[in-house]
């Protein structure tokens, strides 16, 4: 009996543990510039819910990666599908992300938190998956599209403050 546990809880994971720490810090940091631009935009998503969505999005991967590399331990009974953790992903934040959208006074508002979220989980299973340029090439354009963009649109006079999640305080 003792022996069964000690093994269960010093069974080698699937990837070196230096990878998987590197996988989750990088989705925690990439993740958390996203939600720090949320957060300075007074948003109720921001640092700590993109870095979770991130998070959770990166583990569900990781796991994924790990009943891949045990596969022969399931037989021929068991079937799996990969892409079945990432589409699991995409809903599931996609549930998430709609409770962030509000309709009130014939505006729509939180759509770009909304959307941010849902970028936060794909850089999450980027990094899941060691995809180290998409997921940084993600955040870079994230942050590019949510921040940078603003200042052109106000600058171009397109900006319409009533209208745009960022200016309510």
């Amino acid at each position: 009996m003792w022996d069964d546990l000690v093994t269960e809880f010093t069974f080698d994971p699937s990837l070196p543990l230096f990878v998987i720490l590197s996988r989750v810090l990088a989705t925690v940091v990439f993740c958390g510039l996203i939600g720090l631009e949320r957060e300075t935009a007074r948003r109720p998503a921001g640092l700590r819910t993109h870095m979770l969505v991130g998070l959770a999005a990166c583990v569900f991967c990781l796991l994924t990666l790990a009943l891949i590399a045990r596969a022969d331990e399931f037989g021929d009974a068991v079937k799996m599908d990969p892409l079945r953790i990432i589409e699991a992903v995409t809903g599931g934040v996609a549930f998430l992300a709609a409770g962030m959208i509000v309709f009130s006074q014939g505006k729509v508002r939180g759509l770009t938190t909304g959307a941010s979220m849902w970028v936060a989980a794909a850089i999450g299973v980027a990094c899941g998956l060691g995809e180290w340029t998409i997921a940084g090439l993600t955040t870079a354009l994230a942050l590019v599209i949510i921040a940078i963009i603003r200042v052109l649109e106000k600058y171009a006079g397109t900006y319409e403050a009533a209208s745009h999640e960022e200016d309510e305080t």
